[in-house]
């Protein structure tokens, strides 16, 4: 099977240093992938928790370096790998104008819509969290992606529903679809309608601080039922060792609930590639 790795940072995200594109495109060639995207982090918010911590300004990137720098590692590694131009917007209310005029203003293979922080917080600092329980917390941030997503609707990719997950201080590993039947069918209806991918961020499964959150295959069983049939792999890689990570094992369980394929976009069209 072909598989693409739709969710890669690289030297233009604020946090992908440890890379570039031409070392991940070649990681990925080297991986027997069919193509790399890199959609690195467009973030017009920094909540100040995470500005004292890293004396960062807004997280947006040069796009017509980085589409530049895509389309010489390109043309150097020929055919052996296809490289793709992405972003991945940080959907936050605050930010529309913002948001809305990158979009107007440039064109990509691909975007990943995605949030990162949520109510003046980065969760990965653990403010977030305060005074909530786990299902105020993680529901809290699925509707914030639901109510962020139908307002952008000029996406590709829902990115990393479960990224709330990662970091939380909580026992419970998982987002389940038991518990946010409603929020997740009213996502899944509009993923379908529109016409837009689920992605399967691989980096959510791998451990970190002790914990690995598990990815409920009951999210992907309704998904299924309700008609979905586009799914994204993103590994969500920072550096070169990452990429495709978790590939083979989600390709065959996407494979053993009754998916035929996986996606990506090529100048915004949906290019669907066969589980075979």
């Amino acid at each position: 099977m072909v598989l693409y790795d739709n969710h890669n940072h690289s030297q233009f995200s604020f946090d992908g240093k440890r890379t570039s594109v031409e070392d991940s495109a070649r990681a990925a060639a080297e991986h027997g992938l069919g193509g790399i995207c890199f959609s690195d982090h467009c973030d017009f918010y920094v909540p100040p928790m995470k500005a004292s911590f890293e004396n960062l300004a807004p997280e947006y990137f040069d796009v017509a370096a980085q589409q530049a720098e895509i389309e010489r590692v390109q043309k150097a590694l020929g055919d052996s790998i296809r490289v793709l131009k992405g972003i991945e917007i940080g959907m936050y209310r605050d930010c529309r104008t913002e948001i809305r005029k990158v979009m107007v203003e440039n064109s990509f293979d691909q975007v990943i819509a995605s949030v990162h922080y949520i109510e003046e917080t980065d969760p990965y600092y653990g403010g977030y969290y305060d005074g909530k329980d786990w299902k105020e917390a993680y529901g809290n941030y699925l509707r914030t992606i639901l109510e962020e997503m139908k307002w952008l609707e000029d996406f590709d990719i829902m990115g990393h529903y479960d990224y709330i997950v990662r970091y939380a201080p909580y026992p419970e590993l998982s987002i389940r679809y038991r518990d946010f039947s409603d929020i997740f069918d009213e996502m899944f209806r509009f993923l379908i309608h529109e016409g837009k991918a689920l992605e399967i961020n691989t980096k959510s499964y791998e451990g970190y601080r002790g914990r690995t959150v598990g990815l409920d295959r009951n999210v992907l069983i309704r998904y299924r039922e309700m008609g979905g049939e586009i799914i994204s792999l993103g590994s969500d890689s920072h550096e070169p060792s990452r990429v495709g990570a978790g590939f083979m094992h989600h390709a065959e369980l996407l494979k053993h609930l009754g998916f035929r394929w996986t996606a990506h976009y090529e100048k915004r069209r949906l290019v669907q590639m066969p589980l075979i």
